[in-house]
């Protein structure tokens, strides 16, 4: 069958040459999830879509067809919206590295589109990078099911323990540290207090998640919130290490110690 759609909000995750003068698009749509769209022409001089197929930008796109990869229709920019700035710009790419990394094709998700249209939002504004992708990773890892609760201990179901520190693991849940466990070693410094999981249980649970949930993620300075999520992204796509990553610690080299690094 033929399926026809008509102005779906969209963003394009990436995009790579099908022939001299057309291109493939990953998309990620509200209402259809991850498609494969051909834009035919699209790197013609002449063509109506060539400034405005651009990835971190909100776009109203129309295609149609009944084969796996469809044919672009139409495409408008929504507007209200710029590119992020800077180093923005990579973090924005690491969030589109991780939908094509792990949500499926034709897979719906309008929630999680709506908070991946926030976090570009906040990152095209100037918001602090580290806190929006944090935030980001665990509405992502919470809506595709593989976010486990952050109120109780995985192996025990017991509440946590105010005074006990706890560690993300990728095939369970929190795993309480012994009390044997030093300051400073790998288990240490890659675990989270009680409080601090608790109160981002309590900011997942908000309908609006984003005001309350974005300066708890802020406040992850020793980075063992990011680890944590990390080797949850990495066990969950099957990659060893994501493609901005790597980006992020050539321009780093390139650019010398002065610079600020992007947290991906």
């Amino acid at each position: 069958m033929n399926k026809r759609v008509h102005e779906e909000p969209s963003f394009v995750l990436h995009r790579h040459d099908w022939s001299e003068a057309s291109l493939i698009l990953e998309v990620f749509s509200r209402h259809h999830g991850r498609v494969a769209l051909v834009a035919k022409g699209v790197k013609r001089p002449t063509s109506q879509f060539r400034s405005v197929l651009l990835a971190l930008l909100p776009l109203h796109l129309s295609w149609g067809g009944a084969t796996e990869v469809r044919t672009l229709k139409a495409a408008q920019w929504q507007g209200g919206q710029l590119l992020p700035p800077g180093e923005a710009l990579l973090a924005g790419y690491y969030l589109n590295e991780l939908l094509l990394k792990l949500l499926a094709r034709e897979d719906p998700h309008p929630t999680l589109y709506d908070h991946y249209a926030q976090a570009l939002a906040l990152l095209a504004a100037g918001a602090p990078q580290a806190g929006v992708l944090r935030a980001f990773e665990l509405l992502l890892l919470r809506e595709l099911g593989w976010l486990p609760p952050l109120d109780h201990e995985a192996a025990s179901l017991q509440p946590l323990r105010a005074e006990a520190r706890y560690q993300l693991q990728t095939q369970g849940g929190l795993c309480e540290l012994p009390p044997t466990a030093a300051d400073g070693d790998a288990a240490s410094t890659a675990a989270c207090s009680a409080p601090y999981w608790l109160a981002l249980h309590a900011a997942l649970q908000q309908v609006s998640v984003w005001p309350s949930l974005l300066p708890l993620c802020q406040q992850d300075r020793s980075g063992a919130l990011r680890r944590q999520l990390r080797a949850a992204l990495h066990y969950h796509s099957g990659v060893r290490e994501f493609q901005t990553r790597r980006w992020a610690q050539q321009v780093q080299r390139f650019v010398g110690s002065r610079a600020v690094a992007v947290p991906v």
